[in-house]
């Protein structure tokens, strides 16, 4: 038992490192927060609900990697969003430029809202003029 808590103790303390963010050898501060910026404008493909510099699947520690490559070789952002829409389409963008592909995304929610927003009318509506109806029939009895 003596010898299990330590080793217990230091398995728990190394396994942060198991963890970490792999650090990409940035040139200065000012790439650093382009690639964060960049990468926060991306959505990861595997999560859906996390932007690329947040997500840590597999698939998303790829893309960072190959984002970081594509600005050593130069590139700009467009350049980088640009290749990467056309090899995953609109959806690896967090902001999908308004298309006629992507007019639901955009207007999908509202014409929802607005269409649930009508229905409850027309049942406020009909429950309203129901018991005044029923009050007029009473009347003619």
């Amino acid at each position: 038992m003596k010898r299990l808590v330590p080793a217990l103790v230091l398995l728990l303390a190394g396994l942060h490192v198991a963890f970490a963010i792999d650090p990409l050898p940035f040139k200065d501060r000012a790439e650093e927060v382009r690639f964060q910026n960049l990468t926060r404008q991306l959505r990861c493909l595997v999560c859906q609900n996390q932007d690329l510099a947040d997500s840590e699947a597999d698939l998303a520690k790829d893309l960072r990697r190959q984002v970081f490559q594509m600005m050593q070789e130069g590139k700009t952002d467009d350049q980088i969003k640009q290749y990467l829409v056309s090899r995953y389409n609109d959806f690896v963008l967090y902001d999908p430029p308004l298309q006629a592909g992507t007019w639901l995304l955009w207007f999908g929610p509202f014409a929802f809202l607005a269409l649930g927003a009508f229905v409850v009318l027309r049942i406020l509506r009909k429950r309203t003029r129901q018991p005044l109806a029923a009050a007029d029939n009473e009347d003619d009895w």
